[in-house]
């Protein structure tokens, strides 16, 4: 799923990538790189949108470049700062918001990807990249690496969310829809009714286009919150409004740093300020959950390697195979 909101408010479009049918899977499995070819038959015709899928907040910053300048989503105070270096090394403590690439995080299990993207001040060409204060990698580098996974993985399903972007105009915009056609080609999802989108009819399908999806059909909303009871909280609340027909539903199981919390624990950066100590608490939020036209659908973490994040998250899919089974008692 590609979900897009431009920088400056709240136009989303998105698509959703299913594999190449006629790709080849690797001879060594990795984890749970096929998790979604292992489910059970009758899963393949429930709706995607029922299914509890892992995901990553930030997806692409495992690296950002300490070299590169202040991105556009910083302000101009934050800009000034980073004149000074260790400013910009401290910058990439709080940037970094997971460990594994893509690559990894896919053979994980991970099928949602948050994705957040810019132009660099000063390039002459229309290159794209992704952004978190700091810039990552290029945005046509990450697609290949995703779609080379889709091509080796072929009944796997990913969702791309494009919700931030900076410093883009018509043409970086253009850019960045070519570029995700042809990296992903046929492999591209038409829009269509989110109730009548399973595994299996995105198997069958010759997918083509049109690929868009607005964004209204994967609402994230965001708690925006230090405090684990809070995030619970919200997580509940939006969970209990939610929409039983028409759109997926990502559940943003993270934490959100303030400005004292940074200044507080500058020097540890996020993971070991935020992060480490409250995922645990997090996790078991997830291990109670249900999947469901009105239960969880994605849920996603910061880094998704510190806990057995995406395993926890597919395991809940077990959940959906003990309902059947009573169905049929």
């Amino acid at each position: 799923m590609l979900a897009v909101r431009k920088a400056r408010r709240k136009l989303r479009m998105g698509t959703i990538c299913s594999p190449n049918p006629s790709g080849t899977k690797t001879s060594s499995e990795v984890c749970n790189a096929d998790w979604m070819a292992s489910l059970p038959p009758h899963l393949h015709n429930l709706p995607l949108s029922n299914l509890a899928i892992p995901g990553s907040h930030d997806s692409f910053s495992y690296w950002v470049d300490e070299k590169s300048p202040v991105g556009p989503d910083q302000t101009q105070a934050i800009k000034r700062l980073a004149r000074i270096s260790l400013v910009k090394k401290l910058m990439k403590k709080w940037s970094v918001t997971q460990n594994l690439t893509f690559r990894e995080q896919l053979e994980a299990g991970i099928r949602y990807f948050d994705l957040r993207v810019s132009s660099k001040p000063g390039d002459a060409d229309q290159e794209i990249y992704f952004i978190h204060g700091l810039f990552g990698i290029k945005v046509w580098d990450g697609l290949m690496e995703i779609d080379s996974f889709l091509t080796q993985h072929p009944q796997e399903i990913i969702f791309l969310d494009f919700n931030h972007f900076y410093a883009m105009d018509e043409t970086h915009h253009k850019c960045l829809v070519l570029r995700i056609q042809e990296a992903f080609g046929n492999k591209l999802c038409p829009a269509c009714s989110v109730e009548n989108l399973t595994l299996r009819t995105l198997w069958e399908k010759n997918c083509q286009y049109p690929f868009l999806w607005p964004g209204k059909k994967i609402p994230a909303p965001w708690a925006n919150t230090t405090s684990v009871r809070k995030l619970i909280l919200f997580l509940e609340t939006t969970l209990s409004e939610r929409a039983p027909r028409g759109s997926f539903h990502v559940s943003q199981a993270i934490l959100t740093p303030r400005v004292k919390t940074i200044a507080r624990g500058l020097v540890g950066g996020l993971k070991n300020t935020l992060v480490h100590r409250n995922l645990p608490a997090i996790l078991d939020w997830v291990k109670t959950q249900k999947p469901g036209a009105m239960g969880v659908n994605i849920i996603t973490s910061d880094f998704v390697d510190l806990v057995d994040f995406a395993a926890t998250v597919i395991k809940l899919n077990d959940l959906l195979q003990e309902d059947t089974a009573l169905a049929k008692c």
